[in-house]
């Protein structure tokens, strides 16, 4: 039973792989490349969506907790399993999807995910067919397995528990690593009087963050000035880099991306933001 189980929880990631690489919108005919924008019939660009459920062997089976994907208006695909992130190149004709090579991070995975990644890699070298009813997404392989999926709705920039996952550096983006103590994962949340407190992976910090249209401006940050093991170090110069004065960010449902000007940027997930919310400092 739990071999099945964790086959289904595969599929389904493999398959969340194969939806990031999907459908785009927007004018010209694209090679897939990157450097034209698509046109497809199932407009899904700039979407974020969320994995409903998946139907493998006619058996429907609801999808784990945080199967998320975005896609570019571009012809590249983007997906995240909590470790490594998977991009590709997607050629769109109609309502079918043909994918590029796929490429990941190389970060260190617990086994389960390593699995479920190397599944993902492996799927992402074919066709699927999507369609698109309302908010709502359907994915089917060529061996006609299904998954469904729902636009997620914007999360709001104040007030949210922002989750750091990703670090930022011109084009290169690198996962956060999986094994931070937890009480060290960086985290940031914005509050209405125009702050922003949170940690950035071995010190609270909070300082100013003003925000006017797509553009935050970060003021000096104030913090803790504990030492800790130089990986924790490393992400904390990473995260505090990305908060250092102008930045832009954008939110794609449950997904905020900040970038600096230099390029060095941060992105980050939302989380259940506690109660006492932007009151406290840590």
């Amino acid at each position: 039973m739990h071999t099945q189980r964790m086959a289904v929880s595969v599929s389904v990631l493999a398959l969340l792989t194969l939806a990031a690489c999907g459908t785009e919108s927007g004018s010209g005919s694209g090679s897939g490349d990157g450097s034209d924008t698509v046109q497809s019939d199932v407009p899904v660009t700039g979407v974020a969506w969320s994995v409903d459920s998946l139907t493998v062997g006619g058996k429907k089976t609801e999808a784990p907790e945080g199967s998320r994907l975005e896609i570019d208006p571009k012809g590249r695909a983007k997906a995240g399993f909590g470790c490594n992130h998977i991009g590709a190149d997607a050629r769109v004709e109609g309502d079918r999807i043909t994918f590029g090579k796929p490429v990941s991070t190389q970060m260190a995975c617990d086994e389960t995910t390593e699995k479920a990644e190397k599944a993902a890699l492996a799927a992402m070298d074919g066709e699927v067919t999507a369609k698109l009813s309302g908010e709502k997404l359907t994915l089917t392989t060529e061996g006609g397995d299904t998954i469904a999926l729902s636009e997620e709705k914007p999360a709001g920039l104040v007030g949210t528990r922002w989750a750091v996952d990703t670090l930022l550096s011109g084009e290169t983006a690198t996962s956060v690593p999986a094994d931070l103590p937890k009480e060290r994962v960086p985290h940031l949340t914005f509050g209405e009087d125009g702050t922003v407190h949170g940690n950035s992976g071995c010190n609270s910090f909070h300082g100013k963050a003003a925000v006017e249209g797509s553009t935050i401006d970060f003021g000096p940050p104030a913090g803790t000035r504990k030492m800790c093991p130089e990986a924790e170090m490393e992400v904390e110069r990473a995260v505090l880099a990305a908060l250092d004065g102008p930045a832009t960010y954008t939110i794609k449902g449950s997904t905020l991306t900040v970038t600096s000007k230099d390029g060095k940027g941060i992105g980050a997930t939302a989380a259940p933001t506690k109660s006492e919310g932007t009151q406290e400092h840590g």
